[in-house]
């Protein structure tokens, strides 16, 4: 029972802290959950839903990195270029996703 007070605890004070980070990581989450049931049944919502919340979360992502201003506290630029890498790795997996199923249509 410690355990999930810890982590519901945790899910609470990350909610708080950072909201934009908080919803991003519960869409990619979302995503992943949705991509490995559209792998284990063959149905196209699935892999839909979870395409969307993989280019809903990396748009996010990138518009966050580009309108952070120097006021706030920043990571290294090597970890913000590693987040607009990654970023731009997965809008890019989902476009071409999308592109596939609608050339499998």
């Amino acid at each position: 029972m410690r355990i999930w007070n810890f982590w519901v605890n945790t899910l609470i004070l990350s909610s708080q802290y950072n909201p934009p980070r908080f919803i991003e990581l519960l869409m990619l989450s979302l995503a992943i959950a949705m991509l490995m049931i559209s792998t284990i049944t063959p149905d196209k919502p699935y892999l839909i839903l979870g395409l969307s919340f993989v280019l809903g979360a990396s748009i996010s992502i990138l518009i966050r990195e580009a309108i952070s201003t120097t006021n706030h506290a920043h990571p290294t630029s090597s970890q913000r270029l590693i987040t607009i890498v990654t970023s731009l790795l997965l809008l890019i997996i989902s476009v071409y996703g999308f592109a596939d199923l609608i050339m499998s249509l």
